[in-house]
């Protein structure tokens, strides 16, 4: 993520969320916080739209490895904190036009990567209780409820899971590198894992 992105990822997190962070939130992350990863996943073909395929993703993929991206449309972004030997992920959102996609699943696959590349011994979130299709999505990667955080939201006091992957070992990266396979597939990236 780049400060130049921002006004796009507000825009995205006022659709997905109740509470949005301001801008400045995102300027700190960017900029201040260095146990702090942005990213955007980002569509790069001005022609594709969701109806027509996922265009530019494959330039998501050198972009997780640190190749410069020029700019394009968000669909979407992720952030997470390394803190000692855990990797927390604050936050991850897709824009409601690109919903139904995987793209979700994808920013999970990079974060979970990210952490394991950053030797991290845990990775964990937050979610609504009621968010059962997140809950689902992190349970396929091995996410489990570690605790119950009571009136975790704001914006209406609903409580939040703590889920975590506390396992990142040698079969958990094999099953990971199977899961980025699979997506790598469904999203018609033809970049080498």
């Amino acid at each position: 993520m780049q400060l130049t992105d921002i006004d796009e990822v507000v825009e995205i997190d006022k659709l997905a969320f109740p509470t949005p962070w301001p801008p400045r939130t995102y300027r700190y992350e960017i900029l201040n916080n260095d146990r702090s990863t942005m990213i955007v996943l980002e569509n790069n073909d001005p022609t594709r739209h969701r109806h027509n395929g996922s265009g530019g993703l494959s330039r998501f993929f050198k972009r997780i490895t640190g190749e410069t991206r020029p700019g394009g449309v968000l669909m979407g972004y992720a952030g997470m904190w390394h803190i000692a030997d855990e990797a927390h992920i604050s936050t991850i959102a897709v824009h409601p036009n690109w919903r139904g996609l995987r793209l979700g699943e994808l920013m999970v696959w990079s974060m979970v990567r990210r952490a394991i590349q950053d030797d991290a011994r845990m990775v964990t979130l937050e979610v609504r209780v009621t968010n059962t299709v997140a809950q689902t999505l992190y349970h396929k990667y091995s996410f489990e409820v570690m605790g119950r955080r009571k009136g975790y939201y704001r914006d209406n006091g609903e409580d939040a899971y703590m889920m975590g992957v506390t396992t990142l070992d040698e079969a958990y990266r094999r099953k990971l590198v199977e899961f980025g396979r699979d997506l790598a597939k469904t999203l018609r990236v033809t970049d080498r894992m």
